[in-house]
């Protein structure tokens, strides 16, 4: 038996580690794959012959659902806000939630999904009401997709606490709650308390605030709606200023097409057909999981715009 000595065993090991070409990209050795390019079956099956052990990359939206606070997504946006979100076909765990508000979790759960029932129902009627005011026929083709069993909605519970005012001013500015940002979704309905910081913008850029009305509801018309009318309808920016005095506290109902939708504007707005559409055809996952990628204020639809 050979015994070697630890400068020897060090010596090897290096000279195998420099003149090893791993086909991937490594991290230490470790094989990273990037499953959102279409080299990477190719990939998967080498890693899985060589190494029997891989990191993947680029693998779609982290579980965006539950609480959360001051970090709005996954790329670098913050806000002055707590929040929950639930998908409104999931089966969200309302355990914990409930421990901590101190509730019984089918209390909780029996009263979002009454919520949300009573919001769908409003939404479609609205997308019907919508449909027969551009004399689109079938009425129901907007609110079929809502309808749909596969609907990709949410409900969001949003409380904005109110903010010292040594924080109020940040870099020169009024400290954001929520930044600005279209919603991707078809519709949205929105409830709040009495408490202002919604603020929606112009055509002109210009900001203007909406005085808060606990007994009404605010619909945003969202970007899929958009493209459907073929722009005709607009995705509104909107955001909410934090409030020094009094906490802000609202919900909102998503309304969302399945996630293999075909987003597009609709035949019967197009008077000379494909050519006068705005917008290139796009799955609600494709356009959900761009949207995700984006930061808040970004022009999603810039990206499925029809060159001209």
């Amino acid at each position: 038996m050979v015994v070697l000595s630890r400068q020897v065993v060090n010596e090897q090991l290096s000279s195998i580690i420099k003149n090893y070409k791993s086909p991937f990209p490594c991290n230490n050795y470790i094989p990273q794959i990037d499953i959102s390019k279409p080299e990477s079956k190719n990939q998967l099956v080498k890693a899985c012959e060589e190494f029997g052990f891989f990191k993947v990359v680029n693998h779609g939206p982290l579980d965006p659902f539950g609480y959360g606070n001051k970090k709005i997504g996954p790329n670098g946006d913050v806000g002055w806000v707590e929040y929950i979100l639930l998908s409104t076909n999931s089966d969200f765990n309302y355990q914990k939630f409930a421990s901590i508000l101190g509730l019984n979790p089918k209390d909780i759960r029996d009263a979002v999904n009454d919520y949300v029932l009573a919001m769908k129902k409003m939404a479609c009627e609205i997308l019907e009401m919508l449909a027969e005011g551009l004399k689109i026929h079938p009425k129901n083709v907007f609110s079929k997709l809502l309808m749909d069993e596969k609907s990709d909605s949410l409900f969001r519970l949003n409380h904005y606490p109110p903010c010292p005012d040594e924080f109020q001013e940040y870099n020169g500015r009024n400290l954001i709650g929520f930044g600005e940002h279209t919603d991707p979704q078809i519709i949205s309905l929105l409830r709040s308390n009495n408490t202002c910081g919604l603020q929606i913008s112009l055509v002109d850029g210009h900001w203007i605030s909406v005085p808060p009305d606990q007994n009404s509801f605010f619909i945003n018309v969202g970007d899929s709606l958009q493209v459907m009318t073929n722009g005709r309808f607009k995705s509104v920016k909107h955001r909410v200023l934090a409030n020094s005095v009094k906490s802000r506290l609202s919900m909102i109902y998503f309304g969302g097409p399945p996630l293999s939708e075909k987003i597009a504007p609709l035949a019967s707005l197009l008077i000379k057909g494909d050519e006068d559409s705005l917008y290139k055809e796009f799955t609600w996952f494709e356009y959900k999981n761009s949207a995700y990628k984006s930061r808040l204020a970004d022009n999603r639809l810039v990206l499925f715009e029809k060159l001209k």
